[in-house]
């Protein structure tokens, strides 16, 4: 039976999320997939969607009904790859209880820096021209693994050779890791 894999889109959800289809094509095959639009999660629903009107709808209780949503939604534990504002709703959510075997979180903005970590291996990636990067030293004494890529930005996640290395480490830290003794 495949490993569950959840998968978060970031705040743009389905709307802006055709990236994503890359990341379902090639993990289907490996994972038993459960996607949630987290703008929908979210309960978000602007007039005038610019990336300043839905981070401020995330911001003023959007984040929260998305946490909510997301902890009635899901109650096995499960793997998670995240983007953006769905890393940071899975971040949350696993630290109010959600059962996680493992976080891979792709640009998450406003993590919650001073509070613990999820109870899980947790791996970030960002690009090196994201604003929202952690220090180095957070992640080492947070024992969370941070990768920082050069020559991306934030939504660096919607590149294709991206989303084959994302898709690739995961398989790799995954899959991979039931076969070995």
């Amino acid at each position: 039976m495949a490993e569950k894999l959840v998968i978060l889109s970031d705040m743009w959800g389905s709307k802006k999320g055709l990236w994503i289809t890359s990341y379902l094509g090639y993990l289907q095959q490996y994972f038993d997939i459960k996607f949630h639009d987290t703008q929908q999660l979210a309960g978000v629903d602007i007039v005038v969607c610019t990336p300043e009107n839905l981070y401020e709808a995330f911001q003023n209780g959007g984040r929260e009904t998305a946490v909510a949503q997301l902890l009635n939604k899901e109650s096995e534990p499960c793997h998670y790859l995240t983007f953006c504002a769905g890393g940071t709703v899975a971040w949350n959510a696993a630290l109010q209880g959600l059962p996680m075997k493992s976080l891979y979180a792709v640009s998450p903005i406003d993590l919650s820096l001073d509070a613990p970590k999820p109870d899980c291996p947790v791996r970030l990636l960002y690009g090196e021209n994201d604003n929202a990067i952690p220090s180095v030293e957070w992640a080492t004494s947070k024992e969370v693994s941070l990768e920082v890529l050069p020559h991306y930005g934030h939504e660096l996640y919607s590149d294709e050779q991206i989303v084959q290395k994302v898709c690739l480490s995961l398989l790799d830290s995954v899959i991979h890791k039931k076969f070995q003794l």
